[in-house]
């Protein structure tokens, strides 16, 4: 049997967790969901996760929005998940690439995240300096926090964060080394964030 290389579809996914701190979470959840458009996208929720596959610019926009709305409620927000591109064997859901470029989800409204990111250029001998480049653009772009062990710190506005987080994941990419991995976790509304919540 031979082993699986690294996929050459554009397709990338997104599987997360969200998890609002009240006992109402069911309503915070599901209030996302139905206020972001996915149409652009496959989605399948499960008991532990949801995951969304479809070109890079809709898994983003879907993926921000979500966020967003669950921040909207003004409840303290976690966030985890794993953006994937190139996974091997990633060919379902190829539909969603036909779709325009034509973003669905445009709420400009401003929140504060504080998050934590790592990058995982697969089967690349150089991925530090795939990282540290990365890092380096945070800073540039202002939305560097702090270096930590086994992630790094991005805060701020939350339009500004996911277009990072979007910028970097296309730059991280390489035609050789195609399969790349990226997890994020963020905090949006936690009292520890000093009234920044507001961006």
């Amino acid at each position: 049997m031979e082993p699986l290389q690294c996929g050459t579809s554009p397709i990338v996914g997104f599987r997360f967790s969200l998890h609002p701190m009240t006992g109402d979470f069911i309503k915070v959840i599901k209030g996302a969901l139905n206020e972001t458009d996915t149409t652009n996208v496959w989605m399948h929720t499960d008991d532990v996760s949801t995951v969304i596959r479809g070109k890079q610019n809709h898994v983003f926009n879907t993926a921000k929005a979500l966020t967003l709305h669950a921040a909207k409620t003004g409840e303290h927000v976690a966030l985890s998940g794993t953006f994937s591109i190139g996974c091997p064997g990633d060919s379902a859901g190829d539909v969603y690439l036909d779709k325009d470029d034509v973003l669905l989800n445009t709420d400009d409204t401003k929140q504060y995240v504080s998050s934590q990111f790592a990058l995982y250029p697969m089967n690349n001998p150089d991925y530090m300096t795939v990282i540290y480049r990365e890092v380096d653009r945070a800073k540039a772009q202002g939305v560097f926090n702090e270096s930590m062990h086994y992630a790094s710190g991005i805060h701020g506005d939350i339009h500004e964060v996911f277009a990072f987080y979007e910028e970097a994941f296309t730059n991280a990419r390489s035609e050789e080394h195609r399969h790349l991995v990226m997890t994020v976790s963020m905090s949006i509304n936690s009292p520890s964030h000093g009234g920044k919540n507001d961006a």
